[in-house]
């Protein structure tokens, strides 16, 4: 059996709580707690907007510049460590990105995001099944590229 995100074309794992494009009919809802799109493209669209919006969002004191910069600080947000093994998360990212996990990261800039959103959906899955045609193409509908 294939993971609940990918189950539910949501590989972010994703909350209900927001009014996202691509999200089943209310009637077609099957899972109470998260999300769910009608196509995978949605639900890294998805990741790729809430990313986008952490910049916006006050960081860690004395970690990167004063938004939501560093993969620590995304992942922690993401992730939090009630819920999962954070730090595990946070070295898997970095060391995916190939970054120091503190270090300012440009996540406008699209190989940042395609490195952060391929990791986000390999580690809330085990896997990450999707093309880089698709993962591009979620990007550009969320405004990058």
């Amino acid at each position: 059996m294939q993971p609940r995100g990918i189950r539910n074309n949501n590989p972010g794992n994703i909350r209900w709580g927001d009014g996202w494009q691509g999200l089943v009919a209310p009637h077609m809802r099957t899972d109470k707690d998260f999300c769910q799109f009608t196509e995978p493209c949605f639900g890294i669209r998805a990741i790729c907007r809430i990313l986008l919006n952490y910049g916006s969002k006050t960081g860690q004191p004395g970690i990167g510049a004063p938004g939501i910069d560093t993969v620590r600080e995304i992942i922690s947000r993401w992730a939090p460590p009630n819920e999962n093994d954070t730090e595990a998360y946070i070295a898997g990212v970095a060391r995916a990105l190939d970054v120091h996990p503190n270090a300012h990261i440009d996540i406008t800039e699209p190989r940042i995001m395609r490195g952060l959103a391929v990791s986000i959906i390999r580690h809330e899955n085990g896997q990450q099944p999707y093309s880089p045609a698709l993962i591009d193409n979620a990007m550009r509908m969320a405004g990058i590229v």
